[in-house]
């Protein structure tokens, strides 16, 4: 198995967050009633004349900008025909020799040693974005197929990459990397399950250190970018089992069944000539002068691996915190916020992404997923929490046990500890009995701690705060601790 070696290459197809249509006035938004978001331009009516949407124009180019494609003076539109019952006109109005974006790269990030240690950074080339309008949506209901026409015209990206992917892992890596980056950006939501980002996977093996690639398998019906993984290794080992038992590869386009956890064959792969482009008569070429491209650029958003390296470098915080972080966008900004009330951003990330995010989870259901902008919780209510640890009114464990309920109902945590009587315990004569009481009814981690064993006091820290309901002051009972023992 291992003297071949496979090439891979995506189409991503996601869809423009914008409030209209490619090529018209008509609104587009998930979830509407089927066929109730269209009008005769998308139809294809006779007499109907497409007018271009500029602000999914503008989204494209920054994309562009974002992934360091190079932005031609000059873009045009062409019609690509098929006839399928998802494209009403017969025809789909997209981009083919004159795209909007040319080349450019997608940073990606590979596994590394551990969960906890950043793995190895590389740059996948792409060959072109071009803009498009999207078909509608075709489901096949046993004998008989219906269509809805609400996605139709939808404005559509293509990002197509360059060869240069060589692994199921590193797609896995690309289109994660590629997804929170147009999120950051406000370009698309780029959510797989209400279609808002597609991918088509171009697989091919070849033997170890050849130059000349393999015939190339088109693989469709990736739902989710776990399944991109799975479709691509299972088509790799599928092609590498027919060459090793003397079998060629067909160029094909092939769908991936999850369900199955196999690929069959759609259909034989079209080239290019089969859907007789021409360019499109009633649009004029689009033209992008440099002022236009300087006004886009301001507008950009942070990409995330460089804000991950910002958080690391200028606020100290580790990987595995602004590994999480900057994966999520709307995190990111309420971080920023809090950040900006009170300074400990160590204290503020880690409530977000391991306190905070644990409540979105427990909170959500595969119906009614939660994001953090459901909850009553805001920046000034976090960072109000936190300055309360920090000046050491409460103990991070009170801290930790009040979180759910601001979260849920966004009470002041000053308000809600003084109302609980929650504030933390500095009277050292107290706890001074307390810990006693812990040393004397625990002999084997204080003869653990006296036998060099540093980790023991953590089990007779563990009883003085159960005996004081987390209310003591930490620092306070480890030197009261160390000090009777000693």
């Amino acid at each position: 198995m291992n003297k071949f070696e496979p090439v891979i290459g995506l189409e991503v197809h996601v869809q423009l967050s914008t409030e209209s249509k490619m090529f018209t006035n008509a609104p587009y938004y998930f979830g509407a009633e089927p066929n109730t978001l269209t009008n005769a331009v998308v139809m294809g009516m006779p007499g109907t004349l497409p007018v271009l949407n500029k602000r999914a124009i503008e989204k494209t180019i920054q994309v562009g900008l974002l992934l360091d494609c190079e932005i031609p003076r000059q873009s045009k539109w062409d019609r690509k025909h098929y006839f399928y019952p998802d494209m009403p006109k017969n025809y789909q109005i997209s981009q083919y020799d004159q795209p909007l974006c040319v080349g450019g790269e997608v940073e990606i990030e590979l596994e590394g040693e551990s969960r906890n240690v950043m793995g190895p950074h590389r740059y996948v080339k792409l060959t072109r974005i071009h803009l498009e309008e999207d078909v509608g949506k075709l489901t096949h209901l046993g004998d008989i197929s219906v269509v809805d026409y609400n996605r139709a015209g939808a404005p559509l990206i293509e990002i197509v990459t360059e060869p240069d992917i060589y692994s199921p892992e590193e797609a896995y890596a690309f289109l994660t990397s590629l997804r929170s980056t147009l999120q950051a950006a406000g370009i698309s939501d780029c959510d797989m399950e209400k279609g808002q980002l597609r991918c088509d996977a171009n697989i091919s093996v070849k033997p170890v250190g050849s130059a000349k690639l393999g015939t190339k398998v088109e693989l469709k019906n990736l739902n989710s970018i776990t399944g991109v993984r799975n479709g691509i290794a299972y088509e790799i080992d599928r092609q590498t089992r027919d060459i090793l038992a003397g079998g060629t590869i067909t160029q094909e386009t092939r769908r991936w069944d999850a369900d199955a956890e196999m690929t069959y064959v759609m259909r034989t792969k079209e080239e290019a000539h089969d859907y007789r482009y021409m360019p499109d008569p009633d649009l004029m070429p689009v033209i992008i002068t440099d002022e236009w491209k300087a006004e886009l650029a301001k507008g950009l958003a942070e990409k995330p691996f460089d804000r991950q390296r910002r958080y690391m470098d200028t606020l100290d915080l580790p990987y595995t915190i602004t590994s999480v972080l900057c994966q999520e966008p709307e995190l990111c900004t309420f971080f920023e916020e809090t950040l900006t009330i009170h300074k400990n951003a160590k204290a503020i990330a880690n409530f977000l992404v391991n306190d905070i995010q644990r409540e979105i989870a427990e909170a959500s259901h595969d119906e009614d997923q939660k994001v953090l902008a459901d909850f009553a919780i805001t920046p000034g209510i976090l960072a109000e929490l936190v300055a309360l640890v920090d000046k050491g009114t409460i103990s991070n464990q009170i801290a930790k046990e009040i979180l759910p309920e601001i979260i849920k109902n966004g009470k002041s945590p000053a308000t809600l500890v003084k109302e609980k009587g929650l504030e933390q315990s500095s009277d050292s004569g107290e706890l001074e009995l307390i810990c006693q009481d812990a040393i004397d009814n625990n002999p084997k981690p204080v003869a653990e701690f006296k036998a060099g064993k540093e980790p023991a006091i953590n089990a007779l820290k563990g009883q003085v705060m159960k005996a004081t309901r987390g209310k003591a002051n930490p620092k306070m009972v480890d030197d009261i601790l160390r000090k009777l023992l000693s």
